[in-house]
């Protein structure tokens, strides 16, 4: 095996720590860089972090939070479509290793799965968490401590798991964790079903957006997401906010993702998530250089056994054909481990 780019970093550790690696001039005097901070650091100093969390918590009142508009009160209890309550229920928090490479890194993503849903699929292979609301209801306080327990432990960003229905908790425990030593990317991990509107609240706040982009029928979008029909449109607009506030995707000198725009889309079988019309819409809409993961992981669960189309798993082929559609499309900066199992996919069939 050859020399890796993984071994020249542990060399240069030994051998000098991170000064070896700081950029030079032309002169080969190193240049000094400003600290890194997350973005909530900056918007701390600032005096604006805590007049978001404010107006953030005012939507519980008459609850806007995502497309679905329910309305409710949730500081008197009720509850709307997503089923949460006002303090948010956990089910794990842990170090995750199965994100992208630039955010699972080499110790794990620091994962946080909130419970309950603002889209409840029915192909959800979270549905335990999702659908049924399974966890520990807790406060702020107490989300905070575990996201600096996940920085305690190593792991390279805070990955807030469907965050939308708990957006003004999670940025409450931001700032708490802030006050006593955070400094992780806050790592926004959606289904993308986000309103504009309550995303210019995160704007500022959130480092790192990975929005899926499930769908580009509206009526298969209804068909499969509890009828949200308005899915595509919606989060079409969402993301092109997301790409707004942070850009594309920016590395470390390790690699390990600081800032930026991710997207996934999941192939299905009998092209249900019109692979097709999504690459397109990415080459056109964004940067053709956007970070994309399409995903070959889909699996039959919860109820897409009631529905012929979605009963099977997605085929070679399948997969094949949707990583050329987006090679086609000029998308340039496709998933690693993606595009290694494509790569497999074709010599399976002899291509």
């Amino acid at each position: 095996m050859g020399f890796t780019r993984r071994d020249f970093m542990k060399g240069c550790l030994l051998l000098g720590g991170p000064a070896l690696l700081l950029p030079r001039d032309l002169h080969g005097r190193q240049r000094q860089e400003e600290p890194w901070q997350p973005a909530y650091a900056k918007l701390e100093k600032e005096g604006k972090l805590a007049r978001k969390i404010e107006q953030a918590y005012g939507i519980f009142e008459n609850c806007q939070l995502c497309p679905r508009r329910c309305g409710v009160n949730r500081r008197k209890g009720d509850k709307g479509f997503c089923r949460a309550p006002l303090r948010p229920v956990i089910f794990s928090h842990h170090p995750h290793f199965g994100e992208e490479e630039p955010i699972s890194g080499i110790r794990g993503s620091g994962t946080i799965f909130f419970s309950n849903c603002n889209l409840r699929c029915i192909f959800c292979q979270n549905w335990p968490i999702a659908h049924e609301g399974r966890g520990e209801e807790i406060g702020d306080e107490s989300l905070a401590e575990m996201m600096l327990d996940l920085q305690k432990i190593g792991c390279h960003n805070i990955n807030v798991v469907t965050p939308t229905h708990v957006m003004p908790n999670i940025l409450n425990a931001v700032r708490i964790a802030l006050t006593k030593g955070l400094r992780l990317p806050l790592y926004y991990n959606t289904s993308g079903y986000e309103r504009v509107e309550i995303l210019k609240i995160l704007e500022g706040v959130v480092d790192i957006y990975k929005p899926d982009i499930k769908f580009m029928d509206p009526a298969k979008a209804a068909k499969y997401s509890s009828g949200a029909s308005d899915y595509p449109e919606v989060t079409q607009r969402a993301v092109l906010e997301m790409q707004r506030q942070v850009g594309a995707l920016k590395n470390d000198r390790n690699g390990f993702a600081l800032r930026g725009l991710l997207i996934r889309h999941l192939v299905m079988p009998n092209r249900v998530a019109d692979t097709e019309k999504f690459v397109k819409w990415v080459a056109e809409n964004l940067p053709r250089s956007t970070y994309v993961n399409i995903m070959a992981q889909y699996r039959v669960d919860y109820k897409a056994y009631e529905y012929p189309e979605l009963a099977r798993g997605i085929t070679a082929k399948e997969f094949v054909e949707a990583i050329d559609w987006a090679k086609k499309a000029g998308l340039i900066n496709l998933d690693a481990k993606s595009m290694a199992t494509y790569k497999i996919y074709r010599r399976s069939r002899g291509n």
